[in-house]
């Protein structure tokens, strides 16, 4: 069914770039709500899957005077795409799905928005908050940069909390998302493919904050020179740090150990405060959370040796956590480490601190040459190129008791379609091994 709201979108007219699952679920939403929409996407399947619903035509090729906005999806480059200089020449703003969702929240039953943005521990954060809230009995739904698109689930009843993660991209494409508690996790180098330097991209995250009404929560861990400059310009931010929990604590919470865990641990908490959830409830569902697929997942062990699935760590900052987890055991290094795909930057500086918990790295992917020859001064290195045979050497060479993670500090797109499909990859590779044997 999704969220449909005629009162906010009946009569008017949107183009919508990109058909994709937010695309698709835009367009559901907007034609049930009365909206005229004129629908693109490059691929002929996913034109032919709106064919009935929307007029198919390039917003490119069009005139949009009169256009109530342009919906793009957030992966459309704005600083290059001539999408936004076509729509700023006709007064046409260009948006997002997250936008859509702010304008319709008027005609939805009361509910709270909690908004989470940051360059690392975004999804386990949202995750983790969706879950608190759930323990507690609320009614909520999770979406933005996780799970379903927001426009395509059924509005929450009155009392009900819309927990989203927020890339950068969506906040770009965002004009009027005022969070109830709108939250940042860490700023660290990251798409500055897309601004205009660093500064540009530490810019993108402190909208979500300026978008804010003035007496609406707002929770920064402060433990980075970005998040601190930010939460210095803003009045009543409640301000969090790993430090804050206490290590026996978290020691009981199976999901969430390592020390990335700890911030995204703390910041939840005082987000399900501020939503006014109390602390046995809060207690009970960081116990019970379970870890997300793709981040710091524990697929399953083979002949001793765990296997650990955090596909999701795309960039160097968000793998350096993944390794400090699995320090050395009397002294012996017992992480194989799987690296590579398609680079960030040049460099694994963040990673450095934590190599000598690496027993043997394996590097995969368009940078797999490079990051070999950065690594090997520092530990044992396979140049694997393949991600199926760098699990099998990994399984040869591991032994009871070390684990194989697949960290890989990279994008995924020189040779899977997401990031998802890297760690569906390295399942199935695990899989395989137990059918055939470690030695094959």
């Amino acid at each position: 069914m999704g969220i449909v709201s005629t009162a906010a979108f009946a009569g008017k007219t949107y183009a919508v770039l990109g058909l994709a699952r937010s695309g698709l679920a835009t367009v559901e939403c907007l034609v049930a709500s009365g909206a005229r929409v004129v629908a693109w996407d490059n691929r002929d399947e996913a034109r032919a899957a709106v064919a009935d619903k929307a007029e198919l035509a390039d917003p490119l090729d069009i005139d949009l005077a009169g256009f109530d906005g342009v919906v793009v999806s957030p992966g459309v480059p704005l600083n290059r795409h001539p999408i936004a200089m076509h729509a700023k020449l006709a007064g046409v703003p260009v948006i997002g799905d997250i936008e859509l969702f702010a304008l319709a929240r008027t005609t939805l039953p009361a509910h709270r928005v909690v908004g989470i943005t940051g360059t690392n521990g975004k999804s386990t954060t949202t995750a983790l908050v969706h879950h608190i809230i759930e323990t507690a009995g609320i009614p909520t739904r999770m979406g933005g940069n996780i799970g379903l698109p927001i426009l395509g689930q059924d509005p929450l009843p009155e009392g009900g909390v819309y927990v989203l993660e927020l890339s950068s991209y969506q906040i770009d494409l965002t004009h009027s998302l005022d969070c109830d508690v709108a939250v940042l996790l860490n700023i660290t180098p990251d798409h500055l493919d897309r601004y205009n330097g660093f500064e540009g991209y530490v810019a993108s995250k402190a909208r979500l904050f300026a978008m804010q009404s003035p007496d609406h929560a707002t929770v920064i861990a402060t433990e980075d020179e970005p998040s601190r400059a930010i939460a210095a310009q803003l009045h009543a931010v409640v301000e969090v740090k790993s430090g804050d929990i206490d290590p026996a604590a978290q020691a009981g919470w199976p999901a969430l150990q390592g020390p990335h865990n700890a911030q995204n641990a703390a910041v939840a908490i005082a987000v399900a405060r501020a939503l006014g959830i109390d602390q046995p409830t809060i207690e009970k569902g960081l116990q019970s959370y379970a870890s997300l697929p793709h981040r710091m997942q524990r697929v399953r062990e083979v002949g001793g040796v765990l296997y650990v699935n955090d596909s999701k760590a795309t960039n160097p900052a968000s793998t350096a956590p993944a390794l400090a987890a699995y320090p050395p055991v009397n002294g012996r290094p017992r992480l194989h480490w799987i690296v590579g795909g398609l680079a960030k930057s040049a460099s694994l500086d963040e990673c450095a601190p934590y190599f000598g918990n690496v027993a043997h790295a394996y590097t995969i992917g368009e940078a797999g040459h490079m990051f070999a020859d950065l690594l090997r001064p520092h530990m044992a290195v396979d140049d694997s190129e393949m991600l199926s045979a760098a699990v099998r050497r990994a399984a040869r060479a591991a032994q009871p008791g070390d684990v194989v993670l697949l960290s890989p500090a990279c994008a995924s797109f020189d040779q899977f379609r997401d990031f998802e499909a890297r760690g569906d990859a390295f399942v199935a590779a695990i899989a395989a091994l137990e059918e055939g044997g470690v030695s094959g």
